[in-house]
């Protein structure tokens, strides 16, 4: 069976309620994963998200800030979440899809939101940072602790991290700027290494092609400009790697009505 896995930072749910409609409509994922969905769970507007067609849908969310959602075609036979670094933030929920998923049947799903970790590179002096590194470093732990690829897993979200030289549109003029540090890209990739996580992005897209998922708000023209970099990511497990059939970024979504700064991210996978 084919199945497509999308991962989209929504920035607001509930305001860009109609653009998840129409990506929804237009790209028809299996699964869309969501981050910073910035409400509580009771103010999730659950109806609307299964009338698109996406009957099976969790949620962890607070008011305002952060939250990860996981919509659905298929049911669920177990959920979790992590509360990460000791707070209970809203940046992690997984999934395991039941026997109704047929082929796909077993296979978790990790939804990430890691911390953006303010504009100061020092931990020293900036506590956001500080929070940051903290996080990958609990990534780090648990995936050394839990083994999450040992079975069939996706991690996916945004990680806030573009960590290879070419996911920024400049290398040398970023490697001051959170997201893009040395510090940074290598707790991400030694993190996702030592999982043994696959990149899906760079199986089929390897470098020297630039690829972004993210485009500052700040910049008035964002298309021309094309200053951007890739902070939304999909992982495999190590076992997965021969399922992968296509990977891509939905950019036009950043040019709709009111966009999120981010654009969605999209695997398809043979199982």
């Amino acid at each position: 069976m084919q199945l497509t896995v999308s991962t989209w930072n929504i920035n607001s749910v509930r305001l860009r309620l109609d653009q998840v409609g129409r990506f929804l409509k237009e790209r028809r994922p299996d699964i869309l994963c969501l981050q910073e969905t910035k409400c509580p769970n009771d103010k999730l507007p659950l109806k609307d998200l299964q009338a698109f067609g996406y009957p099976f849908v969790v949620h962890m969310g607070q008011k305002g800030y952060n939250g990860v959602a996981i919509l659905s075609r298929y049911p669920f036979s177990e959920t979790s979440v992590m509360e990460m670094c000791g707070r209970q933030d809203a940046r992690h929920i997984t999934v395991t899809l039941s026997r109704e998923a047929k082929g796909a049947a077993g296979l978790t799903i990790h939804n990430f939101y890691v911390p953006a970790g303010g504009d100061i590179p020092d931990p020293e002096l900036n506590e956001k940072f500080r929070h940051k590194l903290d996080f990958m470093a609990e990534m780090r732990s648990w995936g050394s602790r839990a083994k999450p690829t040992a079975g069939p897993a996706i991690l996916v979200g945004d990680l806030n991290v573009a960590p290879l030289e070419h996911d920024v549109w400049s290398h040398k003029q970023l490697l001051d700027v959170v997201s893009h540090t040395p510090v940074e890209t290598q707790a991400l990739e030694e993190l996702r290494q030592e999982a043994e996580w696959i990149d899906a992005m760079r199986v089929l897209r390897p470098e020297p092609e630039k690829i972004y998922s993210w485009w500052s708000y700040r910049s008035p023209d964002w298309a021309a400009a094309d200053k951007g970099r890739r902070l939304d990511h999909i992982w495999l497990s190590k076992g997965m790697k021969d399922t992968l059939r296509s990977i891509d970024v939905t950019r036009d979504a950043r040019g709709w009505e009111r966009p999120s700064d981010h654009a969605p991210v999209t695997a398809v996978l043979e199982l």
